[in-house]
């Protein structure tokens, strides 16, 4: 049996406005972090510029396509993520990629609704309190907001209300919430498929089952059919190989990280089951992005090792908070060291702006990773990176340039090569050339 939280009649009216107060800074906070990355052109094609495509393609009633994963390249054949087709009437009222970006802060924050929830009637008003503060800045999710824009933001939500409603014993209502997972991400149902097995081991064994079948075929059939059929290249694009005894000092430091937030507490509660699926697929991949603690990769995690930890830690509940709160603010102190001023002063961004303003909109051009998301409202973008055969019509190229996913020499050459086979360069600074095919 998990627990009955069934509301308090002692509660007061500013008790049951805790959570919604701590959601509200954190979308506060969120948004302006993330806009301000956008601002300084710390914000990039890969990936940002990326949604924006898909997102841009479902607003004009299209397919979803990435031109910067390659010309017209269906973004459903890279990660399954259909859910972005929500995002649509949002973004033709406000388009562009700050939509995305708030959207995303939005969602990060009505996740800290249920976890704060969850901690102020297990732990109290105080202790909960600082709990949600310590989730809304724990590194998973200040990380997250620190890369741009992605699919998971959508699962985090869902997660942290599915994780609440099974902690309640609302069985059907904890199912209803995490079956839109399946319309975020490949993995996902994989992660539906441990809602199921926590059902079973609470004696729901018809409904457990049904949802662990449904969980696990309906991943397969994305791994293995709908992925492979929607892809170019006619196999999943992640498929990255296994290595599951690498980098084992980096994995652990990543578990240790996790399970700290809430002194471990998480442990000892069976929630924390929600988590494996994720933790599985990202600790035996050969990818090593998988798994440390940068990117976005662990958000979806957060919700659920929150809501395990004040589960576990009712014996402990002096403890989680301050584990909480003084990680979450490492975690804020870690991450806010790349909130900058980016690597151009204002006067050489305002000289930036002015150069992109020469691109028509509607035209086709190859940018620069850091400059794609100026243009990917309006214009056709695609991805420089030193080898592509593609000419389009216009070409911008950042100083300084990113090395990744090439060389900076290969870059510099390929930039050469344009200019003495029919590109002009047309304008420029310090910081940016912009060329145009004559």
């Amino acid at each position: 049996m998990l627990i009955d939280l069934a509301p308090s009649p002692a509660r007061t009216r500013e008790t049951r406005a805790i959570p919604y107060v701590v959601a509200a800074i954190a979308f506060a906070g969120y948004a302006a972090w993330s806009l301000q990355r956008l601002r300084t052109f710390d914000s990039s094609g890969f990936d940002l510029g990326i949604f924006e495509q898909a997102v841009r393609s479902y607003a004009h009633g299209r397919w979803p396509v990435s031109d910067l994963l390659g010309a017209d390249f269906p973004t459903l054949g890279d990660h399954f993520h259909p859910i972005l087709a929500l995002l649509a009437p949002f973004y033709l009222l406000w388009p562009s990629p700050g939509c995305l970006l708030v959207a995303q802060a939005l969602l990060f924050a009505v996740s800290a609704v249920p976890v704060t929830r969850c901690a102020v009637e297990l732990l109290g008003a105080r202790r909960g309190a600082v709990v949600g503060a310590g989730y809304v800045l724990s590194w998973g999710l200040l990380s997250a907001v620190n890369f741009d824009f992605h699919e998971v933001c959508f699962a985090v939500p869902m997660l942290a209300f599915a994780t609440e409603h099974l902690l309640r014993e609302r069985w059907r209502a904890a199912v209803w919430c995490a079956l839109p997972l399946v319309l975020v991400k490949e993995d996902l149902p994989l992660t539906l498929a441990a809602v199921g097995v926590v059902l079973v081991l609470n004696r729901q064994r018809r409904l457990g089952w049904t949802v662990i079948v449904f969980g696990v075929v309906t991943s397969a059939v994305l791994f293995l059919v709908v992925l492979p059929a929607l892809n170019p290249a006619g196999a999943y694009a992640h498929n990255g190989g296994f290595n599951p005894f690498g980098g084992a000092i980096v994995k652990v430091s990543m578990l240790l990280a996790l399970l700290a937030p809430t002194a471990f507490a998480a442990l000892r509660s069976p929630l924390l089951i929600l988590a494996v699926p994720t933790l599985l697929w990202r600790l035996v991949s050969a990818n090593d992005r998988y798994w440390g603690m940068g990117y976005h990769y662990s958000a979806v995690l957060m919700p659920i090792v929150f809501i395990a930890g004040v589960h576990g830690a009712r014996r402990l509940g002096r403890w989680l908070p301050a584990c909480a709160l003084v990680l979450g603010l490492g975690s804020f102190g870690l991450q806010v060291a790349h909130l900058t001023s980016g690597v151009w002063t204002p006067a050489q961004r305002d000289g930036i702006d002015a150069v992109l303003a020469r691109i028509p909109d509607g035209a086709t051009v190859m940018a620069s990773n850091r400059l794609a998301p100026r243009l990917t409202s309006r214009c056709t973008v695609l991805f420089f990176d030193g080898v592509s055969p593609l000419r389009p019509e216009w070409v911008v190229v950042a100083n300084p340039e990113q090395s990744w996913p090439t060389t900076l020499a290969t870059k510099a050459a390929a930039l050469a090569d344009l200019e003495n086979t029919g590109y002009l360069r047309v304008d420029g600074t310090d910081s940016v050339v912009l060329l145009h095919r004559e």
